[in-house]
Protein backbone atom coordinates (compact mmCIF):
# COMPACT_ATOMS: atom_id res chain seq x y z
CA UNK A 1 0.00 0.00 0.00
CA UNK A 2 1.44 3.26 -1.02
CA UNK A 3 2.10 5.58 2.17
CA UNK A 4 1.47 9.46 1.56
CA UNK A 5 2.16 11.94 4.40
CA UNK A 6 0.35 15.15 4.49
CA UNK A 7 0.11 16.51 7.57
CA UNK A 8 3.35 18.33 7.62
CA UNK A 9 1.41 21.71 9.61
CA UNK A 10 1.44 19.03 13.00
CA UNK A 11 5.31 18.01 12.54
CA UNK A 12 8.00 16.78 9.77
CA UNK A 13 10.52 14.29 9.79
CA UNK A 14 13.94 15.43 10.86
CA UNK A 15 16.33 15.81 7.47
CA UNK A 16 18.80 13.54 7.65
CA UNK A 17 21.86 15.81 7.97
CA UNK A 18 19.97 17.29 10.90
CA UNK A 19 19.47 14.65 12.63
CA UNK A 20 23.17 13.73 11.80
CA UNK A 21 24.26 16.79 13.96
CA UNK A 22 21.94 16.06 16.69
CA UNK A 23 23.28 12.59 17.46
CA UNK A 24 26.59 14.31 17.48
CA UNK A 25 25.79 17.20 19.88
CA UNK A 26 24.03 14.09 21.80
CA UNK A 27 26.89 11.80 21.75
CA UNK A 28 30.26 13.67 20.73
CA UNK A 29 29.94 17.29 21.54
CA UNK A 30 27.73 17.09 25.06
CA UNK A 31 29.09 19.88 27.13
CA UNK A 32 26.71 22.65 29.02
CA UNK A 33 26.88 25.84 27.94
CA UNK A 34 26.88 27.18 30.66
CA UNK A 35 30.86 25.12 31.85
CA UNK A 36 34.14 26.86 31.91
CA UNK A 37 36.11 24.04 29.91
CA UNK A 38 36.72 23.09 26.46
CA UNK A 39 33.78 20.91 26.40
CA UNK A 40 31.36 23.86 27.43
CA UNK A 41 33.26 26.11 25.22
CA UNK A 42 32.67 23.93 22.06
CA UNK A 43 28.85 23.85 23.41
CA UNK A 44 28.34 27.92 23.77
CA UNK A 45 29.68 28.18 20.35
CA UNK A 46 27.21 25.76 18.60
CA UNK A 47 24.50 27.22 20.37
CA UNK A 48 25.34 30.26 19.62
CA UNK A 49 25.86 29.47 15.57
CA UNK A 50 22.51 28.31 15.87
CA UNK A 51 21.39 31.90 17.54
CA UNK A 52 22.96 33.40 14.25
CA UNK A 53 21.49 31.06 12.19
CA UNK A 54 17.76 31.54 12.61
CA UNK A 55 18.89 35.58 13.10
CA UNK A 56 19.94 35.43 9.97
CA UNK A 57 16.55 33.98 8.70
CA UNK A 58 14.53 36.44 9.95
CA UNK A 59 16.68 39.36 9.51
CA UNK A 60 17.25 40.05 13.53
CA UNK A 61 20.32 40.14 15.41
CA UNK A 62 21.35 37.28 17.52
CA UNK A 63 21.77 38.62 20.71
CA UNK A 64 17.52 39.17 20.02
CA UNK A 65 17.48 35.01 19.97
CA UNK A 66 16.03 33.06 22.59
CA UNK A 67 15.76 29.61 23.01
CA UNK A 68 12.55 27.53 24.25
CA UNK A 69 10.88 24.06 24.19
CA UNK A 70 8.61 25.12 21.22
CA UNK A 71 5.95 27.75 20.01
CA UNK A 72 3.47 27.17 22.82
CA UNK A 73 6.49 28.22 25.40
CA UNK A 74 6.85 31.47 23.18
CA UNK A 75 3.80 32.33 22.58
CA UNK A 76 3.29 31.91 26.67
CA UNK A 77 6.57 33.57 27.34
CA UNK A 78 5.77 36.79 25.22
CA UNK A 79 2.52 37.37 25.70
CA UNK A 80 2.16 36.76 29.82
CA UNK A 81 5.76 37.98 29.72
CA UNK A 82 4.95 41.35 27.97
CA UNK A 83 1.58 41.70 29.44
CA UNK A 84 3.03 41.41 33.03
CA UNK A 85 6.02 44.00 32.24
CA UNK A 86 3.58 46.57 31.02
CA UNK A 87 0.99 46.42 33.02
CA UNK A 88 1.55 49.65 34.39
CA UNK A 89 0.86 51.88 31.05
CA UNK A 90 -2.66 49.68 30.81
CA UNK A 91 -4.18 46.14 30.42
CA UNK A 92 -6.20 46.20 27.78
CA UNK A 93 -4.62 43.32 24.97
CA UNK A 94 -6.01 42.44 20.82
CA UNK A 95 -5.31 39.30 19.33
CA UNK A 96 -7.89 37.39 16.79
CA UNK A 97 -10.67 34.92 16.67
CA UNK A 98 -8.40 32.28 14.76
CA UNK A 99 -5.85 32.13 16.93
CA UNK A 100 -3.45 28.85 18.25
CA UNK A 101 -4.70 28.04 21.81
CA UNK A 102 -0.87 28.71 22.77
CA UNK A 103 -2.29 32.42 22.27
CA UNK A 104 -5.60 31.99 22.97
CA UNK A 105 -5.39 29.98 26.36
CA UNK A 106 -2.77 32.53 27.75
CA UNK A 107 -4.74 35.47 26.87
CA UNK A 108 -7.83 34.07 28.98
CA UNK A 109 -5.61 33.36 31.95
CA UNK A 110 -4.61 37.15 31.70
CA UNK A 111 -8.47 38.03 31.49
CA UNK A 112 -8.54 36.15 35.17
CA UNK A 113 -6.04 38.61 36.27
CA UNK A 114 -8.03 41.80 35.27
CA UNK A 115 -6.57 42.37 31.95
CA UNK A 116 -9.64 42.74 28.91
CA UNK A 117 -8.79 40.92 25.67
CA UNK A 118 -10.36 41.66 22.26
CA UNK A 119 -10.50 39.11 19.99
CA UNK A 120 -11.03 40.47 16.81
CA UNK A 121 -13.42 38.81 14.40
CA UNK A 122 -11.72 37.82 10.83
CA UNK A 123 -14.16 37.44 7.28
CA UNK A 124 -15.12 33.86 5.60
CA UNK A 125 -11.70 33.43 4.41
CA UNK A 126 -10.13 34.34 7.56
CA UNK A 127 -8.49 37.54 7.23
CA UNK A 128 -8.47 39.98 10.18
CA UNK A 129 -9.78 43.34 9.24
CA UNK A 130 -6.92 46.58 9.71
CA UNK A 131 -9.92 48.57 9.86
CA UNK A 132 -11.20 46.63 12.97
CA UNK A 133 -7.78 46.49 14.36
CA UNK A 134 -7.78 49.97 14.18
CA UNK A 135 -11.08 50.59 16.16
CA UNK A 136 -10.38 48.19 18.58
CA UNK A 137 -6.98 49.95 19.94
CA UNK A 138 -7.15 52.19 23.31
CA UNK A 139 -5.31 54.16 24.91
CA UNK A 140 -4.80 51.28 27.14
CA UNK A 141 -3.66 48.81 24.85
CA UNK A 142 0.09 47.29 25.05
CA UNK A 143 -0.26 44.19 23.44
CA UNK A 144 -1.47 43.13 19.69
CA UNK A 145 -0.90 39.55 19.06
CA UNK A 146 -1.72 37.97 15.53
CA UNK A 147 -0.37 35.28 13.57
CA UNK A 148 1.53 35.27 10.34
CA UNK A 149 -0.33 31.64 8.80
CA UNK A 150 -3.21 30.15 9.88
CA UNK A 151 -2.22 26.92 11.21
CA UNK A 152 -5.49 25.06 10.35
CA UNK A 153 -6.48 26.85 7.10
CA UNK A 154 -3.20 28.37 5.92
CA UNK A 155 -4.83 32.55 5.58
CA UNK A 156 -1.24 34.73 5.03
CA UNK A 157 -2.30 38.23 7.19
CA UNK A 158 -0.78 41.27 6.50
CA UNK A 159 1.37 41.37 9.52
CA UNK A 160 3.19 44.18 8.25
CA UNK A 161 0.15 46.77 7.86
CA UNK A 162 -1.06 45.82 11.29
CA UNK A 163 2.70 45.66 12.46
CA UNK A 164 3.32 49.35 11.31
CA UNK A 165 -0.34 50.70 13.10
CA UNK A 166 0.64 49.23 16.55
CA UNK A 167 4.48 50.80 15.94
CA UNK A 168 3.08 54.17 15.16
CA UNK A 169 1.16 53.96 18.53
CA UNK A 170 3.51 52.63 20.53
CA UNK A 171 1.93 49.17 21.12
CA UNK A 172 3.98 45.97 21.41
CA UNK A 173 3.48 43.54 18.10
CA UNK A 174 3.42 40.03 18.29
CA UNK A 175 2.94 37.16 15.87
CA UNK A 176 2.79 33.58 16.32
CA UNK A 177 4.98 32.32 13.24
CA UNK A 178 5.41 28.87 13.62
CA UNK A 179 3.36 28.14 10.57
CA UNK A 180 5.50 30.51 8.41
CA UNK A 181 8.89 30.65 9.46
CA UNK A 182 11.36 29.37 7.24
CA UNK A 183 8.35 29.41 4.60
CA UNK A 184 7.78 32.28 3.51
CA UNK A 185 10.00 35.53 3.89
CA UNK A 186 9.94 37.12 6.84
CA UNK A 187 12.29 40.56 7.70
CA UNK A 188 11.39 41.47 11.81
CA UNK A 189 13.00 44.84 10.91
CA UNK A 190 10.93 45.44 7.48
CA UNK A 191 7.81 44.12 8.75
CA UNK A 192 8.18 46.09 12.08
CA UNK A 193 7.60 43.04 14.40
CA UNK A 194 8.62 43.26 17.94
CA UNK A 195 7.96 39.61 19.20
CA UNK A 196 7.65 36.57 17.09
CA UNK A 197 7.66 32.52 17.78
CA UNK A 198 8.99 30.15 15.62
CA UNK A 199 9.23 26.30 15.83
CA UNK A 200 11.97 23.54 14.62
CA UNK A 201 9.58 20.55 14.54
CA UNK A 202 7.48 22.46 11.72
CA UNK A 203 10.60 22.96 9.47
CA UNK A 204 12.47 19.71 9.85
CA UNK A 205 14.15 19.91 12.99
CA UNK A 206 14.13 18.29 15.83
CA UNK A 207 10.92 18.83 18.31
CA UNK A 208 10.97 20.39 21.82
CA UNK A 209 12.58 23.24 20.31
CA UNK A 210 11.65 26.70 19.49
CA UNK A 211 12.68 30.11 19.31
CA UNK A 212 11.43 33.89 20.81
CA UNK A 213 12.56 36.67 19.09
CA UNK A 214 12.53 39.99 20.47
CA UNK A 215 13.14 43.14 19.37
CA UNK A 216 16.16 45.15 21.63
CA UNK A 217 14.08 47.69 23.59
CA UNK A 218 11.13 45.70 23.82
CA UNK A 219 10.31 45.13 27.56
CA UNK A 220 9.04 41.50 28.65
CA UNK A 221 9.81 39.29 31.45
CA UNK A 222 10.53 36.06 32.62
CA UNK A 223 7.76 33.90 33.51
CA UNK A 224 10.29 31.70 35.10
CA UNK A 225 13.46 31.23 37.36
CA UNK A 226 15.95 29.33 38.25
CA UNK A 227 18.82 29.96 36.21
CA UNK A 228 20.72 32.76 33.94
CA UNK A 229 20.55 30.70 30.84
CA UNK A 230 18.58 32.65 27.91
CA UNK A 231 20.10 36.25 29.75
CA UNK A 232 17.79 34.70 32.43
CA UNK A 233 14.70 35.25 30.41
CA UNK A 234 14.18 31.18 29.77
CA UNK A 235 16.57 30.04 32.38
CA UNK A 236 17.05 26.14 32.25
CA UNK A 237 20.17 24.13 30.76
CA UNK A 238 19.75 24.42 27.01
CA UNK A 239 18.32 21.55 24.75
CA UNK A 240 22.30 21.81 22.76
CA UNK A 241 21.24 18.83 20.36
CA UNK A 242 17.80 20.31 19.52
CA UNK A 243 19.58 23.85 19.16
CA UNK A 244 22.15 22.91 16.89
CA UNK A 245 19.74 20.91 15.03
CA UNK A 246 17.14 23.63 14.76
CA UNK A 247 19.65 26.19 13.44
CA UNK A 248 21.03 23.95 10.48
CA UNK A 249 17.00 23.05 9.79
CA UNK A 250 16.81 26.99 10.01
CA UNK A 251 19.56 27.28 7.47
CA UNK A 252 18.52 24.69 5.18
CA UNK A 253 14.95 25.85 5.00
CA UNK A 254 16.13 29.76 4.16
CA UNK A 255 17.76 28.59 1.32
CA UNK A 256 15.51 26.13 -0.20
CA UNK A 257 12.63 28.30 0.74
CA UNK A 258 11.83 29.75 -2.91
CA UNK A 259 12.57 27.08 -5.12
CA UNK A 260 10.35 24.12 -2.65
CA UNK A 261 7.21 27.19 -2.72
CA UNK A 262 6.66 27.10 -6.13
CA UNK A 263 6.95 23.63 -6.34
CA UNK A 264 4.48 22.40 -3.28
CA UNK A 265 1.69 25.55 -4.98
CA UNK A 266 2.03 23.21 -8.05
CA UNK A 267 0.79 20.17 -6.17
CA UNK A 268 -1.35 22.32 -3.74
CA UNK A 269 -3.43 24.05 -6.55
CA UNK A 270 -3.54 20.62 -8.55
CA UNK A 271 -4.84 19.10 -4.97
CA UNK A 272 -7.44 21.76 -4.59
CA UNK A 273 -8.85 21.61 -7.87
CA UNK A 274 -9.08 18.18 -8.23
CA UNK A 275 -10.82 17.93 -5.28
CA UNK A 276 -13.65 21.14 -5.81
CA UNK A 277 -13.78 19.40 -9.63
CA UNK A 278 -14.51 15.86 -8.66
CA UNK A 279 -16.34 16.16 -5.30
CA UNK A 280 -19.50 17.89 -5.20
CA UNK A 281 -20.43 19.70 -2.26
CA UNK A 282 -16.72 20.28 -1.12
CA UNK A 283 -15.51 24.16 -0.32
CA UNK A 284 -12.16 25.53 -0.15
CA UNK A 285 -11.43 27.20 3.61
CA UNK A 286 -9.36 29.83 3.59
CA UNK A 287 -8.05 32.67 1.20
CA UNK A 288 -7.59 31.16 -2.45
CA UNK A 289 -4.97 33.36 -3.14
CA UNK A 290 -2.78 34.56 0.87
CA UNK A 291 -2.41 31.15 1.04
CA UNK A 292 1.14 29.34 2.10
CA UNK A 293 2.15 27.44 -0.71
CA UNK A 294 1.74 23.78 1.81
CA UNK A 295 -1.86 23.88 2.87
CA UNK A 296 -5.17 22.55 1.51
CA UNK A 297 -8.15 22.84 3.93
CA UNK A 298 -11.32 21.78 2.31
CA UNK A 299 -15.09 21.22 3.78
CA UNK A 300 -16.73 18.02 2.46
CA UNK A 301 -20.61 18.41 3.16
CA UNK A 302 -22.71 15.20 4.65
CA UNK A 303 -20.04 13.34 6.26
CA UNK A 304 -17.89 13.16 9.57
CA UNK A 305 -14.48 14.52 9.58
CA UNK A 306 -13.60 11.71 11.97
CA UNK A 307 -14.49 8.94 9.51
CA UNK A 308 -12.73 10.32 6.79
CA UNK A 309 -9.58 10.73 8.09
CA UNK A 310 -9.84 7.15 9.04
CA UNK A 311 -10.72 5.89 5.47
CA UNK A 312 -7.56 7.74 4.17
CA UNK A 313 -5.53 6.45 7.09
CA UNK A 314 -6.78 2.92 5.97
CA UNK A 315 -5.62 3.79 1.96
CA UNK A 316 -1.90 4.40 3.50
CA UNK A 317 -2.40 8.68 3.58
CA UNK A 318 -2.29 10.88 6.29
CA UNK A 319 -4.15 14.14 7.00
CA UNK A 320 -5.95 15.79 9.85
CA UNK A 321 -9.29 17.89 10.65
CA UNK A 322 -7.26 21.33 11.94
CA UNK A 323 -4.80 21.78 14.69
CA UNK A 324 -2.91 18.75 16.15
CA UNK A 325 -3.17 20.01 19.19
CA UNK A 326 -6.87 19.46 19.38
CA UNK A 327 -7.08 16.54 17.47
CA UNK A 328 -8.35 14.85 20.43
CA UNK A 329 -11.66 16.84 20.71
CA UNK A 330 -14.72 15.98 19.43
CA UNK A 331 -15.92 20.38 19.25
CA UNK A 332 -15.59 21.68 15.51
CA UNK A 333 -12.58 23.81 14.71
CA UNK A 334 -12.97 27.20 16.54
CA UNK A 335 -11.22 28.73 13.27
CA UNK A 336 -13.53 27.26 10.85
CA UNK A 337 -16.39 28.39 13.05
CA UNK A 338 -15.10 32.30 13.22
CA UNK A 339 -15.16 32.42 9.46
CA UNK A 340 -18.40 31.67 9.56
CA UNK A 341 -19.13 27.95 8.66
CA UNK A 342 -21.94 26.06 10.63
CA UNK A 343 -21.07 23.11 12.93
CA UNK A 344 -22.15 20.93 10.75
CA UNK A 345 -20.27 21.57 7.64
CA UNK A 346 -17.02 22.83 9.93
CA UNK A 347 -17.25 18.88 11.54
CA UNK A 348 -16.40 17.39 7.60
CA UNK A 349 -13.21 19.77 7.03
CA UNK A 350 -10.10 18.13 6.01
CA UNK A 351 -6.39 19.34 6.58
CA UNK A 352 -3.95 17.91 3.65
CA UNK A 353 -0.42 20.15 4.35
CA UNK A 354 2.40 19.17 1.81
CA UNK A 355 6.41 18.87 2.55
CA UNK A 356 9.59 18.58 0.61
CA UNK A 357 9.02 14.76 -0.17
CA UNK A 358 5.71 15.01 -1.47
CA UNK A 359 5.81 14.40 -5.45
CA UNK A 360 2.21 14.46 -8.20
CA UNK A 361 2.42 10.97 -7.68
CA UNK A 362 1.29 11.47 -4.38
CA UNK A 363 -1.75 14.13 -5.69
CA UNK A 364 -3.00 11.46 -8.04
CA UNK A 365 -3.30 8.48 -5.35
CA UNK A 366 -5.24 11.22 -3.09
CA UNK A 367 -6.74 12.15 -6.15
CA UNK A 368 -8.20 8.56 -6.84
CA UNK A 369 -8.62 7.88 -3.67
CA UNK A 370 -10.75 10.80 -1.99
CA UNK A 371 -13.91 10.81 -4.49
CA UNK A 372 -14.55 6.84 -3.43
CA UNK A 373 -13.71 6.91 0.47
CA UNK A 374 -16.13 10.32 0.16
CA UNK A 375 -19.25 8.57 -2.12
CA UNK A 376 -18.83 5.54 0.51
CA UNK A 377 -19.18 7.74 3.60
CA UNK A 378 -21.92 9.78 2.15
CA UNK A 379 -23.54 6.65 1.09
CA UNK A 380 -24.28 5.54 4.20
CA UNK A 381 -25.06 9.10 5.33
CA UNK A 382 -28.49 9.70 6.72
CA UNK A 383 -28.40 13.08 5.69
CA UNK A 384 -27.02 12.80 2.46
CA UNK A 385 -29.71 12.51 -0.58
CA UNK A 386 -27.71 12.06 -4.18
Amino acid sequence: MRKVYLDHSATTPVRKEVADLVVEYMLDKFGNPSSVHSFGREAKKALDEARERIANLIGADFKEIYFTSGGTESDNIAILGAAHANSKKGKHIITSAIEHHAVTDPCKHLEQQGFEVTYLPVDDQGIVSIEDLEKAIKPETILISIMHVNNEIGTIQDIGAMAKLARDKGIIFHTDAVQSLGKIPIDVKELNIDMLTGSSHKIYGPKGVGVLYVRKGVNFESIMYGGAQERKKRPGTENLSGIAGFGLAAELAGREMEKENERQRVLRDKLIKGILENIPYTRLNGHPEKRIASNVNVSVEFIEGESLLLSLDMKGIAASSGSACTSGSLDPSHVLLATGLSHEIAHGSLRMTLGRENTEADIDYVLEVLPQIVDRLRAMSPIYNK
